[in-house]
């Protein structure tokens, strides 16, 4: 494996131990936040598989696009895609007050515990792509 597909599936796999973290502590919000980002970056290790050398996967969050950029987005299953669109606002709404207090009051500990195992299910489908 390269070391630009190294690098990324190492952030991943960071951020996917902050979640746990998070979850451990009752940070509910920052479970989805950092669940999003797991899957953010095991899409960019895909991308990055395919750029150029000194090429870089694209600098946004949308988890649909990145997947399609990866050509990943037609072999996810529909339980996957639903998955991705659940993640996708946990990334930019969880930044803004006016949507926070809406996002947290739909995250429960076991509401978190069900998007890390899907999180983590994910991740390690995203993995055997590569």
């Amino acid at each position: 494996m390269n070391e630009k597909i190294e690098y990324w599936l190492d952030l991943a796999e960071y951020d996917m131990e902050t979640a746990k973290a998070m979850l451990q502590t009752g940070r509910y919000l920052y479970v989805g936040f950092m669940c999003h980002q797991v899957i953010e970056k095991a899409l960019k290790a895909v991308i990055a598989r395919d750029c150029a050398e000194d090429e870089i996967p694209p600098k946004i969050h949308d988890l649909p696009r990145l997947a399609k950029i990866a050509g990943l987005l037609g072999k996810v299953s529909e339980e996957q895609h639903d998955f991705i669109d659940k993640l996708t606002p946990l990334n930019i709404e969880s930044r803004y007050p006016e949507y926070k207090n809406k996002i947290f009051s739909t995250l429960s500990e076991k509401v978190c515990d069900n998007v890390l195992a899907e999180t983590e299910r994910l991740l390690c489908w995203i993995k055997q792509q590569l």
